[in-house]
């Protein structure tokens, strides 16, 4: 199996043999039909249909390498608590108890609205930093606490009176320098740090997201 890196080399090598912007889709399947990550992984679905799915089903918009650990570890029992909703929310409603999803964009928040499962509660917040939105993981006692929206540094400090004692962080785009503040306060606070760098649905660059636990937590990391 390729590693991550591989399997972005691997990309960027058949991209620089075929503009995927203005080829036909039957073209661009003919050119990847020997990688077997890109039909296994749903890549070529997720790209051609623009969202983050695999073989009909909704997957999170995070690296692969993520969404396979989280795959293998989480159970039904946990609860989530997610800033941003989106097909990550189908995905973890699907495999745990129950998942809470603010949201700050209300036309997005209907949207989401007719499609999220018995076992999730949206809610709406207008977004202001380090207003309402950021602190509503707090209302919550929540196993897995998700930093995927916006005012991401306000959220991670925010979130911590409603996160378990098990609980764990899954923060995507943890590449992202302008969000150093808020690494550095998990790891302040006693949380590790686990990253996966590498490809991930629709796009075709490599990011980062990355899991931030303690002892005893409920991923059993």
């Amino acid at each position: 199996m390729l590693s991550g890196k591989q399997v972005v080399r691997e990309i960027y090598r058949r991209l620089r043999s075929v503009d995927v912007l203005t080829t036909p889709m039957a073209l661009i399947d003919q050119t990847f039909r020997t990688q077997s990550f890109l039909r296994g992984s749903g890549w070529l679905e997720s790209y051609r249909r623009r969202i983050p799915v695999a073989f009909g089903h909704p997957v999170p918009f995070y690296t692969y390498g993520a969404i396979g650990f989280l795959e293998q570890r989480i159970d039904p029992s946990l609860s989530v608590f997610e800033y941003g909703a989106g097909y990550s929310t189908l995905w973890w409603a699907a495999r745990t108890k129950t998942v809470v999803a603010c949201e700050h964009d209300p036309s997005w928040f209907q949207r989401m609205t007719a499609m999220v499962p018995a076992n999730v509660q949206l809610i709406q917040h207008d977004l202001v930093p380090g207003g309402d939105y950021s602190k509503q993981a707090a209302a919550f006692v929540s196993d897995i606490v998700v930093v995927d929206g916006r005012d991401r540094v306000n959220c991670a400090k925010a979130c911590l009176p409603g996160l378990s004692e098990r609980g764990v962080v899954v923060w995507d785009n943890s590449d992202r320098e302008r969000y150093r503040d808020g690494y550095n306060f998990l790891k302040d606070r006693g949380f590790r740090r686990l990253d996966f760098a590498g490809p991930g649905p629709v796009d075709f660059w490599p990011w980062m997201t990355s899991v931030f636990y303690r002892d005893g937590n409920c991923l059993n990391i």
